[in-house]
């Protein structure tokens, strides 16, 4: 057992960590990766489970990359105002290999995330929260954050009066660099936002980087119908529903 958190009275909770994702009854979560939430010292965390590795990986991740669970740490620590608090993350090997590896971080209690906005007609305040996203987003990227799965399950927004509070998830897998004008708006791809909405954030982001709209708007739209075009032919070829 590897363990690292930042708080000396996680250490049961990490160091048996096994024991307490498998009693925990409330999930969140259950396909490749598992989430689990649980009560711990009076107050919600939230496990993720990474699924176990196939035998290549459980060498490599033993030997010479840094698990999952490790990276999620370890960039929330960098990242610590876009992300849940970061609690500590777990790994247990055998013979130096790994077989689980979780991330434990404090739960953040949010309406919605930014799918439904993107989803639903109807949504209240739909341009507001999608103007929020741009100021939002534009913080990641002058912090030189790049999410690289910056999809709608993964952005999470708390209503806060007036504003909107958002957090991001899943960050184990990061980069951390200088973009482009291009590279910014590219990072939008994998929202899989509707033209008409991708718009109205490009727009609401082009005017914070000083921008020409109608170029930004153009650059953006590409990267989406790119990712999109890319998705859905690798549906096409598992024979799986293709989404607009």
């Amino acid at each position: 057992m590897k363990y690292k958190i930042l708080d000396d009275s996680y250490i049961d909770l990490a160091k048996n960590i096994r024991k307490y994702f498998r009693e925990a009854s409330k999930s969140l979560y259950d396909a490749r990766n598992q989430l689990k939430v649980l009560s711990y010292l009076d107050e919600d965390v939230v496990i993720k489970s990474f699924k176990i590795p196939h035998i290549i990986n459980k060498f490599a991740y033993g030997f010479f990359r840094d698990s999952k669970a490790k990276k999620s740490y370890e960039n929330s620590l960098k990242i610590a105002e876009f992300v849940p608090k970061a609690i500590g993350y777990a790994e247990v090997r055998k013979y130096g290999l790994l077989y689980d590896s979780y991330f434990i971080c404090e739960k953040f209690e949010y309406d919605f995330t930014i799918r439904e906005p993107l989803t639903k007609k109807e949504f209240k305040d739909k341009n507001a929260i999608f103007k929020a996203l741009a100021l939002f987003t534009y913080k990641l990227h002058e912090k030189g954050v790049e999410h690289l799965d910056y999809s709608p399950g993964n952005v999470l927004i708390k209503k806060v009066n007036d504003t909107y509070m958002f957090k991001i998830i899943d960050v184990n897998r990061m980069n951390f660099k200088k973009f482009t004008q291009s590279e910014r708006l590219e990072n939008f791809a994998k929202l899989w936002a509707k033209d008409e909405e991708l718009t109205v954030i490009i727009k609401a982001y082009a005017t914070l980087i000083d921008m020409d709209e109608k170029k930004a708007v153009t650059i953006a739209l590409k990267a989406s119908q790119k990712h999109k075009d890319k998705k859905n032919f690798k549906k096409r070829i598992k024979g799986k529903k293709v989404v607009d």
